[in-house]
């Protein structure tokens, strides 16, 4: 039986149809991935989920007795409470009923209290919390206001968990979070035991803890089996079939229109039935709500800068703390960032990233060593924090104040053409920055910073909010603008699929630059590591015996057995479980085909299928050979 079940939901803001008789059910230990383009009202659903809103039409089941725990985008925290205190108010019922227990008031029925404290374990409220607190690597005795925006966001976590809930509904949990913290989160996800549904952009995240995907598109919810990946696959031929579907349907209205058109001496009794088709399909026609459109981005890199960008040579850069000592957040740092260099910056929240950006920018003088500027350097920057935004500003004004058009490179373009660009309708050009979610909020940013010539990008977690369609076009832009970009993210894929180097903290102040995205930093990471213990281990090894053993004859080279990274090692594991299954497949295809009697009765299907035994064989092959170069490593 299900958890939850939504029936025929109906939700609109003025004339758009968020939620169109639309059905949802979340199963027991389902983790549910919830995506779609900004503004199609996936927050309502959840909050909807969380009986927090009501749907203008449709029926809500809940289990009785469910418990249900619900984290915002953006947590409201007492910033003045202790992590304990903000911890704890997720067990406020709790604490009332022990409390009441206790005060000894007259006319209690003590019985009934006892009854209600046990079953919401009240008596243990401040080891849960603690417990909690310790899971999720907090310190309850720290002033919310001084933590992090990652920290925050676990202690809104912490809230949540100390209920001990049968469904957990987070809406964007990884903004904020740090690389590390992400790989955490998702550990935590995994191995909780009740239900999830989740709001995320973060591809890498869903692809590892999603069991079913969800998307809401045009008021429809589709489900899709598996994670992100899978999603990817079957969304791609559901995405050809429906054109396939409205190109036919289109061409018949097109026919029919033409039929009708001819005179009425046609139009006998027979007719009648092909004239209420004829109506039937205009209706549907009109009904047919088309795709979202894609954001078209384009941005001006403006004059080219010099060839070197920056040159840091031995820098250092400290601050002094409250007890009178020096933190430093950069350490003996030399790099040279290049015209066209796109660099990640990896670290944890508070590392000093935005630190080493503004030294590399000449926006502040380091403590000691040298930064050397190149020359005609423009910069433009993309703020996570959205602290560029005036609320109060026209999506017109925020653009272009006081002109109705802009110019991007030689092309002069009107502010409400441009804005359409953006997915942003011309209707919308006069209404107030503050009624954009916050995903068009992040797309506006956009809008805006494209807008400008600039020759580096600083880009400050800009995929926060932002839809996975506008994620996969922003990478296009990047890899395709010849400028410099600084890109601070912690989105893996969208690291990947941009940077050409990284520059990684590794604590204490030190920074390192590896050539490659993501995923080489981390191979090149473990091999370092394990050179480093190679050392230790020689450098501690008896000299005595070293000095001992007799010098061996000559003997062929054997080759040395590479170490899999963490990452090679999972897949490594995993292959033999993949070949089995594209066997078990390929099987499965051969006995359907049936010796090719499929092609008289089934073509379509039997040439579909043929694709995919012929895309098994390759994939198999594949499988083998990376299985070859993994154990021979």
């Amino acid at each position: 039986m299900a958890l939850i079940t939504l029936q025929n939901a109906q939700l609109a803001y003025g004339h758009v149809a968020l939620l169109d008789h639309t059905d949802f059910s979340l199963e027991s230990q389902e983790r549910v991935g919830l995506i779609g383009r900004n503004g199609t009202g996936k927050s309502s659903l959840l909050k909807i989920l969380a009986s927090l809103e009501k749907p203008d039409d449709g029926t809500l089941q809940v289990q009785t007795g469910l418990r249900i725990a619900y984290v915002p985008q953006e947590p409201i925290l007492d910033l003045q409470s202790s992590v304990f205190e903000a911890a704890s108010k997720g067990l406020a019922d709790a604490r009332a009923a022990r409390d009441l227990y206790l005060s000894g008031a007259d006319g209690l029925d003590l019985d009934v209290l006892q009854n209600r404290i046990e079953a919401l374990d009240a008596w243990n409220w401040e080891q849960r919390v603690e417990e909690t607190l310790h899971r999720l690597h907090l310190e309850g005795d720290v002033k919310v206001g001084e933590l992090s925006g990652g920290n925050k966001k676990r202690v809104a976590l912490a809230q949540a968990l100390v209920s001990r809930p049968d469904v957990l509904l987070l809406d964007e949990p990884t903004n904020h979070l740090d690389l590390d913290s992400i790989t955490w989160l998702e550990d935590l996800m995994l191995e909780y035991k009740g239900s999830l549904v989740t709001i995320s952009h973060d591809r890498a995240f869903l692809d590892r803890v999603a069991t079913r995907m969800v998307e809401l598109d045009r008021g429809r919810l589709l489900s899709y089996p598996g994670n992100f990946a899978q999603y990817q696959v079957l969304k791609e031929e559901q995405m050809a079939q429906e054109a396939v579907i409205s190109a036919r349907a289109d061409k018949l209205l097109a026919q029919e229109e033409v039929w009708i058109r001819k005179g009425v001496e046609a139009r006998r009794t027979r007719a009648q039935g092909r004239i209420t088709r004829l109506e039937r399909l205009r209706e549907q026609r009109a009904q047919r709500r088309d795709a979202l459109g894609s954001v078209k981005l384009e941005v001006a890199s403006g004059s080219a800068s010099g060839k070197i960008v920056a040159e840091l040579e031995k820098v250092t850069q400290s601050f002094p703390t409250a007890s009178g000592g020096l933190r430093t957040v950069v350490r003996d740092f030399s790099a040279t960032i290049l015209r066209g260099d796109k660099i990640g910056l990896i670290g944890p929240n508070g590392a000093g990233k935005t630190t080493l950006l503004k030294i590399i920018l000449g926006e502040l003088l380091p403590t000691s060593g040298s930064v050397r500027q190149g020359s005609k350097v423009s910069v433009a920057y993309f703020d996570q924090m959205r602290d560029q935004l005036d609320l109060d500003a026209t999506l017109e004004d925020f653009i272009s104040p006081g002109s109705e058009w802009i110019e991007i490179g030689n092309k002069r373009t009107h502010v409400k053409s441009y804005l359409s660009d953006f997915l942003f309708s011309p209707a919308r050009a006069n209404a107030p920055v503050r009624t954009l979610s916050g995903g068009e909020r992040n797309r506006l940013l956009l809008a805006r910073l494209f807008a400008r010539p600039a020759n580096v990008l600083v880009l400050d977690e800009p995929t926060n909010d932002l839809d996975i369609d506008t994620l996969e076009l922003l990478e296009d832009l990047l890899q395709q603008y010849e400028g410099t970009v600084f890109l601070v993210s912690h989105d893996r894929r969208f690291l990947d699929n941009v940077v050409t180097s990284t520059l990684v903290f590794e604590g204490e102040g030190r920074w390192r630059e590896y050539v490659g995205d993501v995923q080489d930093w981390m191979t090149q990471s473990a091999r370092s590591e394990a050179l480093q213990r190679e050392r230790d281990a020689q450098n501690t090894a008896p000299v005595a015996k070293v000095a001992a053993a007799p010098t061996p004859a000559a003997a062929p080279a054997i080759p040395i057995k590479k170490k899999l990274s963490y990452k090679e090692q999972r897949e490594f594991d995993g292959l033999p479980a993949r070949i089995a299954a594209l066997e078990a497949e390929q099987a499965s295809v051969d006995k359907e085909l049936g010796g090719g009697q499929l092609f008289n009765t089934d073509p379509a299907r039997a040439a579909q299928l043929g694709v995919r035994h012929a895309d098994i064989e390759a994939e198999w092959l594949r499988a083998m050979e990376r299985w070859e170069v993994l154990g021979g490593s």
